[in-house]
C-alpha cells in the first residue's frame, strides 16, 4: 500500500496561480505512475493529470492542457501541479492518487488507481 499526502490547496482569484504537492510514502517501488484527480461538489470526480513513473510521459485532462503541469521531484516520490490561469470552474478537492498496477492502460481513469490521498481543496473566486 502506499500512503499519500497532499497540500498546497488554497483560495485563489480568477487568473491565479497554486501548485500542489504530494507525497508518497509506503509500497512506492511498486508505483506506475502518480495521478491528480478532482472532485467538484454534485459532480463525478474527474482526472486532471498523471505521470508514468516508468516512460516519463505526462497525461492531461482536456480542460487543463496548456494551463496544469505536473512533474515530480526526482530521487523523491513526490510529485506537483502547477495550476496557472486558474477560473472559478477549477474549484474543487484535488485528489493524489497512485497507480500499482500494470495493467498496460493510461493512467486516466479511476480504474487505474490503487491509492489515494485524503484530498487538498482549491477554491478559485471570481
Amino acid at each position: 500500500q502506499v500512503q499519500l499526502v497532499e497540500s498546497g490547496g488554497g483560495l485563489v482569484q480568477t487568473g491565479g496561480s497554486l501548485r500542489l504537492f504530494c507525497g508518497a510514502s509506503g509500497r512506492t517501488f511498486r508505483m506506475y505512475a502518480m495521478g491528480w484527480f478532482r472532485q467538484a461538489p454534485g459532480k463525478e470526480r474527474e482526472f486532471v493529470a498523471a505521470l508514468s513513473w516508468t516512460t516519463g510521459r505526462a497525461y492531461y485532462g482536456a480542460s487543463m492542457k496548456g494551463r496544469f503541469t505536473i512533474s515530480r521531484d526526482n530521487g523523491m516520490n513526490t510529485v506537483y501541479l502547477q495550476m496557472d490561469s486558474l477560473q472559478p470552474e477549477d474549484t474543487a478537492l484535488y485528489y493524489c492518487a497512485a497507480k500499482t498496477r500494470a495493467t498496460g492502460n493510461f493512467p486516466m481513469t479511476l480504474a487505474e488507481y490503487s491509492d489515494w490521498g485524503q484530498g487538498t481543496q482549491v477554491t478559485v473566486s471570481s
